[in-house]
């Protein structure tokens, strides 16, 4: 097998990072998520948590200001560094497994990268999320609300896509027809069938 790339955008609760990391494991390749920031960091000698509070977030519009094609926001500042990290693992030939940070958009120019979606429905989504973070129902829906908002203005605003549409991904899954173990299953498919065609052109 050559290079292998898949990315994975998620609505928040839909299980999206639970099977991200089922994919990456069943492919023997890395996942990268907030962990990029460790290896920036690391990189940098900086503590992590400097860069955390910033991750996948969109910029504050109001305090943001731009001198000379440069901006002053640490939001857009932490993105364009990830960025970077993504297209420079991407053109050193690694195989991964990427979760959210606009992947499908930042290495459409490679070849092979394989892009996912994954939903889930609301109550389905909101059970998991009661359970996960000890949330009531309302406290839930307002976490999950607050999240896909934040994911979607931040890759609405990098990306030539919107988020969350199936014109922008290769196949979108709701997680909640199947669960989180059968979804992984489907997709695991779905990559191997990708792979075989590749293959075989």
């Amino acid at each position: 097998m050559g290079q292998l790339i898949i990315t994975l955008g998620r609505q928040f609760g839909s299980g999206g990072h639970e099977i991200a990391e089922k994919l990456a494991q069943k492919l023997g390749i890395k996942m990268y998520d907030r962990n990029i920031l460790d290896e920036i960091a690391n990189e940098k000698n900086i503590a992590n948590h400097e860069y955390d509070k910033f991750d996948e977030k969109p910029k504050m519009k109001l305090f943001t200001r731009h001198v000379r094609g440069h901006s002053n926001s640490m939001e857009e500042h932490i993105a364009n560094m990830q960025f970077d990290f993504i297209k420079k693992q991407a053109e050193e030939g690694e195989s991964f497994v990427l979760v959210g940070r606009c992947g499908e958009h930042i290495l459409k120019d490679v070849d092979g990268v394989i892009s996912i979606f994954v939903l889930g429905d609301k109550l389905i989504k909101a059970k998991r999320v009661m359970q996960i973070y000890c949330l009531d129902e309302v406290e839930a829906e307002l976490k999950m609300a607050r999240h896909d908002k934040n994911r979607k203005h931040y890759h609405n605003y990098h990306a030539d896509s919107k988020w969350g549409h199936s014109t922008t991904y290769d196949i979108c899954i709701n997680s909640s027809r199947l669960g989180i173990d059968q979804t992984a299953e489907v997709l695991y498919d779905y990559i191997q069938k990708r792979i075989e065609k590749q293959n075989n052109q």
